[in-house]
């Protein structure tokens, strides 16, 4: 359709109105998605947890959830493989500035001479969270820990607190068995084809992971019974029917052990940029730590107790600092 010189010089009126609306609207036309603001990269810390059946990703988002202020301050959970690995990641991985590893592997640290003597001095604790019991799923012919000699046992993923622990637990048990290392959900689908025995999670309860398991006779909860040979980075725990319904009945409660959860940092030279970010965390964390033991949070925060000591660790010094201010009042 061709139009008029009348309609023409209409509509020519009409786009040119339009551009200059656009135009003369400098906020939009100044504005760059892709350029990048300070204050939310000077004032965002990030944590590295664990895998998302466990229990470390709902603490740090209960971290993010209480302590994030804009942009005066914010907490980024990063998805991890757990303790072992979280280690290397707060020492080695740029931009990690917190997380959270099992208290047990301080001693190993120690002993290791990849990390060296002075370990203790660069990783450092901000407090103990909570305990993470030790979760023994086993399918059927097994009613004990010795049945499970020579049988195969996943051990969870390479570089797990799951796997670390549960060397440490077997050596000092002195119970082989075949490792495997497999995801949760694969290993329980193995359990229930016969192919391994049983899978250990090392995770808070209740944890995801084991609140997902079907009633099911294949499966059930081991008993880890506490020994001497388990003293010293292991306590007596045990779990109850309202923890795991489906896996155990009224009344009935499994014996287990439990490993301290260690909000750990790396230990940042004075008056350096990580430092002030990692400080300016703990103030707040500590400051509104009460936030944390109230609904909807995870239970488990009522565990904690931000003075209790951790034997083999040091405490970051603002930690310190801040209890030592609060103890007065």
């Amino acid at each position: 359709m061709r139009l008029s010189s009348t309609q023409f010089a209409k509509a020519f009126v009409q786009g040119s109105m339009l551009a200059a609306t656009i135009c003369a609207q400098p906020a939009l036309a100044q504005y760059n998605p892709i350029q990048p603001r300070d204050d939310p990269n000077r004032n965002t810390s990030t944590i590295i947890t664990g895998t998302p059946s466990g229990t470390y990703l709902q603490i740090a988002y209960d971290m993010s959830v209480v302590l994030d202020d804009g942009n005066a301050l914010r907490i980024l959970p990063i998805l991890g493989k757990g303790s072992v690995q979280n280690v290397q990641d707060i020492l080695h991985l740029r931009g990690v500035d917190m997380g959270i590893v099992q208290s047990d592997v301080m001693g190993y640290l120690k002993q290791t001479p990849e990390f060296g003597r002075d370990i203790d001095k660069k990783l450092v604790y901000v407090t103990k969270l909570y305990n993470e019991e030790v979760h023994l799923v086993v399918g059927k012919g097994i009613t004990s820990l010795a049945d499970l000699a020579g049988k195969p046992v996943n051990f969870a993923e390479v570089g797990s607190g799951t796997q670390f622990s549960s060397r440490q637990i077997f050596k000092l048990l002195k119970l082989e068995v075949k490792e495997v290392n497999l995801g949760q959900t694969d290993a329980l689908l193995k359990i229930k084809q016969g192919e391994i025995a049983a899978t250990i999670i090392v995770a808070g309860r209740p944890a995801a992971a084991i609140k997902a398991i079907a009633k099911d006779p294949d499966f059930r909860l081991l008993a880890i019974p506490f020994s001497s040979e388990l003293e010293g980075d292991y306590l007596p725990a045990k779990f109850v029917a309202d923890d795991y319904p489906n896996l155990l009945e009224a009344g009935e409660s499994v014996e287990t052990i439990a490993v301290g959860a260690v909000l750990a940092v790396y230990n940042w030279p004075d008056a350096t940029d990580r430092q002030r970010r990692v400080n300016a965390v703990v103030e707040k964390f500590f400051s509104k730590f009460a936030e944390f033991q109230k609904a909807p949070r995870h239970p488990k925060w009522r565990e904690v107790n931000l003075a209790a000591r951790l034997p083999g660790w040091t405490r970051l010094a603002a930690a310190t600092q801040w209890l030592e201010r609060n103890s007065k009042r």
